[in-house]
């Protein structure tokens, strides 16, 4: 671990990539903090107009000049950048030749920790919308914390009305959440006050190698708590509960949450309906009272996501009743469950499940909400290395929906692996559980096409990945809208 530097320490930060999701958060909570921020991204995009209206100067393209003037000089004091980055980029490689000070987009999150207590959300599954939760239900309490979040945050006032945030925002509070990225071990830059952990399953095995090392990390992330500091794991999930295990044989402090027997915080009677999810929780820091807990998201895991934040916003002091209602104000995040429209008698659902386990959990919280009518799921495999470890997973988990059409693999960081494709999955699954096609239609474009194609009225269409697939529900929409009335 190297220094962890204040914030004004920083100087003027030129962040690469600074249209993502992760960096942008960043950008708009130093720029928050008075820092001098500016950054490049290769495209342009909302994001981009975003950061602009913060007042924070940004690029559509790399370039060196960026970073370092024509006589060498520098134009900025740090440079951020994210694992995406690559050495081979203009701006990096000029920061490196000029000796500007280069820190991972987790490190410039780590500075903006100190002094604030901390709360860290990791898991392979959750850690979005668990820490949107969190967030959400601290602010319904009155604490008006910092957080950063990679997707907007949508929340529901006193009056009814929906608001969407920014995932990067700068509380008046002493407490700061952050979604902790295990992806590339660098959620091992922070030192929490409360860290949780909503699982432990293996991914990124492209990173890790072994489940092992994936395992060891967590092990390595719960010690990284400060003095004092509680780690919250899900028993229901068998790795997070080993993880809490060894915590506490080290002599840590932790809690555990879920439905499973011996869990510090049980979960109880748990309904998921089309308009939300309900439960009653009680124990560990929520007390002896069994609290009734409403939520205006559906699904069994958001139930368990909603514990764990409710959880620790006690641990840092909220009122156990306080925030369980607090959980109420959820009304999602980007790209979970996102509703994108409706034609045709067909509703368009966008979601960013990636992982088998991700896949499952969404088609189950579909199936309720498609009623009567279909799960239609249209699936873009996000890296090949996942794609070949996991794909018979995939094929167990799209089996849950009516009709499935599977496309090309988003490479994302990757190489390209020509031996990997769409028919990877499909050639494991014949056909769904409940007897539809399984598709493999290479081009994104024909894929949406494809689907639109086999919807019906009363349908539930589902675009789901962490890739571009999420453009494809308005090329959905426009194909239903276009389409003769049955």
């Amino acid at each position: 671990m190297s220094e962890v530097l204040a914030p004004d320490r920083l100087g003027r930060v030129h962040l690469i990539g600074v249209g993502g999701a992760g960096v942008s958060v960043v950008a708009r909570l130093l720029a928050a903090r008075g820092v001098p921020v500016q950054g490049s991204d290769a495209v342009a995009g909302p994001a981009l107009d975003a950061l602009r209206a913060d007042g924070v100067r940004v690029w559509v393209g790399h370039d060196a000049a960026h970073v370092v003037a024509p006589d060498g000089s520098p134009r900025a004091d740090t440079v951020v950048v994210s694992t995406a980055v690559r050495e081979s980029n203009p701006e990096l490689a000029a920061a490196r030749a000029a000796g500007i000070r280069v820190l991972h987009r987790s490190q410039a999150l780590a500075s903006l920790m100190l002094g604030r207590r901390a709360v860290a959300v990791a898991g392979a599954h959750g850690k979005t919308t668990t820490s949107a939760m969190v967030a959400t239900v601290l602010r319904a309490a009155g604490t008006d914390a910092s957080f950063a979040i990679g997707g907007t945050v949508r929340v529901r006032g006193e009056d009814g009305t929906v608001t969407t945030v920014p995932g990067g925002h700068l509380g008046d509070s002493d407490v700061l959440v952050a979604e902790a990225d295990e992806s590339d071990g660098s959620f091992l830059n922070y030192a929490p006050t409360v860290a949780v952990v909503t699982n432990v399953e293996p991914d990124h095995l492209d990173h890790y190698g072994t489940r092992e090392a994936f395992d060891a990390a967590f092990v390595a992330f719960a010690a990284r708590l400060r003095p004092g500091g509680v780690l919250v794991a899900c028993a229901d999930d068998a790795g997070a509960a080993a993880l809490a295990a060894t915590h506490r044989a080290g002599g840590g402090a932790a809690v555990t949450y879920g439905t499973a027997e011996g869990a510090d915080v049980r979960v109880r009677d748990v309904v998921s309906a089309p308009d939300g999810a309900y439960a009653t929780v009680g124990g560990g820091p929520l007390g002896d009272v069994s609290h009734e807990l409403r939520l205006a998201v559906t699904g069994a895991h958001n139930v368990l996501n909603a514990t764990a934040a409710v959880v620790a916003a006690a641990l840092l002091g909220t009122d156990a009743a306080d925030a369980v209602a607090g959980a109420a104000a959820f009304v999602g995040t980007g790209r979970r469950f996102e509703a994108r429209g409706e034609a045709g008698g067909v509703r368009v659902v966008d979601d960013y499940a990636h992982h088998p386990t991700e896949i499952e959990a969404l088609l189950r919280a579909a199936r309720p909400v498609a009623g009567a009518g279909r799960v239609l799921a249209l699936f873009q495999p996000h890296l090949y290395s996942r794609t070949r470890l996991f794909a018979d997973r995939f094929a167990d988990a799209l089996a849950l929906a009516d009709e499935v059409v599977v496309t090309g693999v988003y490479r994302a960081r990757e190489d390209v692996d020509p031996d990997v494709t769409a028919r990877t999955i499909t050639d494991l699954l014949p056909a769904t559980a409940s007897g539809g096609q399984v598709r493999a239609v290479e081009d994104r474009l024909a894929a949406a096409h494809a689907v639109a194609a086999l919807a019906r009225p009363g349908d539930l269409v589902l675009t789901v990945g962490a890739g571009d697939v999420t453009e494809l529900g308005q090329v959905i929409l426009d194909d239903l809208g276009r389409a003769p009335a049955p």
